[in-house]
């Protein structure tokens, strides 16, 4: 594998650069292996929680596979999955406003991620899971 370089470009995160110019008296300095900065794709996660916690699945599903794999799980405080309820709607409304309305799997062949299958829509995929509240 090549070497990686972890420094981005100005601008590579406009989002980010916006958001640490708000909050100047807050500096973050994130660090990130290469592993990580090569992301992992999920096209489902499964959502639960308890009193004290939600529980984040992000997993991958494959057309033809029965058996779906857990890429990563992201447990947060209920005060913290607020916080990034607020901070996806806000980025969602960006990327519209720049790139014009999200179409949800089903919506005229939208949807995007593993295309084709079986099921109504083009989609052989359900859209991402929102698991509803499941106690943990």
């Amino acid at each position: 594998m090549a070497d990686f370089d972890d420094s981005l470009p100005p601008g590579a995160f406009p989002q980010q650069q916006q958001a640490a110019a708000d909050a100047e008296d807050e500096q973050l300095n994130l660090e990130m292996d290469e592993d990580t900065a090569e992301g992992t794709y999920a096209n489902l996660v499964m959502i639960a929680h308890s009193p004290e916690e939600f529980i984040l699945d992000f997993i991958r599903m494959v057309p033809g596979v029965q058996k779906a794999r857990v890429k990563s799980r992201i447990i947060v405080t209920p005060q913290h999955a607020v916080r990034l309820m607020n901070a996806l709607a806000e980025n969602v409304e960006r990327y519209e406003q720049a790139h014009g309305p999200i179409r949800e799997s089903g919506e005229d062949g939208g949807g995007g991620g593993f295309q084709g299958g079986s099921g109504e829509g083009g989609g052989g995929l359900p859209p991402m899971g929102f698991g509803g509240g499941a106690e943990a």
